[in-house]
This record gives structure tokens, sequence and C-alpha cells, in this order.
């Protein structure tokens, strides 16, 4: 796994490449919303985001045979 860091908007994130595919940290992300004490909190509550919670059903229902809507 390669990392390397972009900068937007005066920000640095760290992105890490697994064979094709590229990850980036929204624990960076957030920092730049608040101090990095709450990053953690900044994350958690836009993991509770009703649309952010459609988006991953949605991307579940799509990459995940497996997955059970009623369930999620």
């Amino acid at each position: 796994m390669k990392n390397k860091i972009i900068e937007v908007q005066n920000v640095q994130i760290s992105i890490s490449k697994q064979e094709l595919d590229d990850y980036i940290c929204i624990t960076d992300i957030a920092k730049a919303k608040s101090d990095s004490v709450r990053a953690a909190d900044v994350v958690r509550n836009w993991l509770r985001n009703r649309g952010t919670l459609e988006y991953l059903s949605v991307w579940e229902q799509i990459y995940n045979p497996n997955f059970k809507v009623f369930e999620s």
C-alpha cells in the first residue's frame, strides 16, 4: 500500500493506494472542519447522516450480492 499526501485548500490529505483502488483519509478532511480533537466527532456525525446512510446502502446493493437491505 502506497501513501501520498495531496493538499486541498491548504489542508494536507493522505491518499492510500491498494492495487487499483485509491482511498482518501476522511479524518484528515474532518480535521480541516474542526480541531483534531473533534475530528472523530465530525466523522461520527457524518456517518449518522441520512444521506450518507442512503448512499452506503445503495453502494452495498450494487457491490455486495449478499447485502440484506431490510437488515440495514
